[in-house]
């Protein structure tokens, strides 16, 4: 462990001593890729991503459950305890004094029908991706979630979201970013092939590419890049293990702020002000979370009766969820079934417009499926 992070200490000190420009991109790109090539295998163990997993710390054993799942990230004494309390109903030890959790808390918490359950993870420390206060643990529990709010003391420096933000990224977690438009086909020969479909101005190149792929043994493969990217999201496509989630800041404890300090948090980009003490501003704080988590509501309908508005089926609309997904979402046993359905709503040409399996659903559509006879 120690030989791998004095290597990563030696290539990011040449990388900071080497002047960027069209010259220096190749070399540049080759150190970033030996970097990440290094810290994967710091992470998950000799081989990187495809091996080690016996030894790399997991993360905590919660079952999931729910439509949705959120996860509170933070630095100790936050108030993410607080915030579990106020938005579930579950209690969370929480006390003057740091590092209070220091083991995942669930709790499960109802808003637009949908269940969504709500994660404290132990508070992080800088170096919680190289393991420091159990923080590979609190990061691979944070991967498995759909959203993560990061949870900001308002009264502490801003800089502690650069740290998290750090200690994120080095861990594989790409903050409110979507995987690059990039395809990579393995072939057995035929060299490297590279192909532009959008003009590369960030630093990619045919060399580059080439080069960055050396340094991962891949020596015959097809490279198709579909929108202008960086060396670094290259690297990301290639490693194959990044996890794409977006993050709310959630800035607590506002109510030791003047009007003045709100005025400058506000020209900040994905926040939320609120104090969890108090419950100021909780509702606008779950609306953010509804909208980010691309939730839809799909209601039921009996043959004969009024739609059960009380309980929707709850799909995300980052997949444009279809009439199939929504009965396998119910059972997965419908379908050996199914023989149509009636929609309502938005989605639908005409009210009811009679659809197959594969008709795309919008928010607030009510369906009823019909069975074959």
């Amino acid at each position: 462990m120690a030989e791998i992070q004095a290597k990563i200490d030696e290539l990011e000190a040449e990388m900071a001593r080497t002047q960027k420009n069209k010259a220096t991109n190749y070399h540049l790109g080759t150190l970033k890729a030996k970097i990440a090539k290094l810290k994967s295998e710091l992470i998950n163990g000799p081989g990187g991503k495809s091996a080690g997993t016996k030894n790399a710390e997991r993360g905590f054993d919660v079952t999931k459950s729910g439509d949705t799942r959120i996860g509170l990230v933070g630095f100790p004494s936050v108030g993410k305890s607080t915030l579990l309390t106020t938005l579930t109903g579950t209690r969370s030890e929480a006390a003057a004094y740091e590092f209070t959790t220091l083991t995942c808390i669930p709790g499960t918490m109802k808003y637009k029908g949908a269940r969504i359950q709500v994660l404290d993870l132990p508070g992080i420390i800088e170096g919680a991706a190289d393991g420091r206060g159990r923080g590979r643990q609190v990061i691979s529990t944070a991967r498995t979630c759909n959203m993560i709010l990061v949870v900001l003391d308002s009264a502490k420096p801003v800089t502690h979201k650069k740290i998290i933000e750090s200690e994120l990224f080095n861990f594989g977690i790409r903050i409110n970013q979507r995987p690059p438009e990039v395809k990579i086909m393995k072939k057995e020969a035929g060299g490297i092939g590279y192909q532009e479909m959008t003009k590369q101005t960030k630093g990619m190149s045919a060399d580059a590419a080439r080069l960055v792929l050396r340094e991962y043994k891949i020596s015959c493969a097809e490279v198709i890049l579909r929108e202008d990217i960086t060396v670094d999201q290259f690297i990301d496509v290639i490693e194959g293990n990044r996890a794409y989630i977006p993050v709310l800041y959630v800035f607590n404890k506002i109510d030791q702020l003047t009007i003045e300090e709100l005025d400058i948090l506000d020209q900040m980009p994905n926040y939320v002000p609120i104090s969890s003490q108090h419950e100021w501003n909780l509702e606008e704080l779950m609306e953010e979370i509804w909208n980010r988590c691309n939730m839809l509501r799909i209601y039921t309908k009996p043959k004969g009766k009024s739609p059960d508005y009380d309980e929707p089926v709850i799909l995300h609309s980052q997949g444009n969820p279809t009439v199939e997904q929504f009965c396998n979402r119910l059972h997965k046993s419908i379908m050996l079934e199914f023989s149509h359905a009636f929609v309502w709503g938005r989605s639908a040409k005409h009210q009811p417009q009679r659809c197959g399996k594969d008709h795309v659903l919008m928010d607030e559509d009510i369906v009823q499926i019909c069975k074959k006879v």
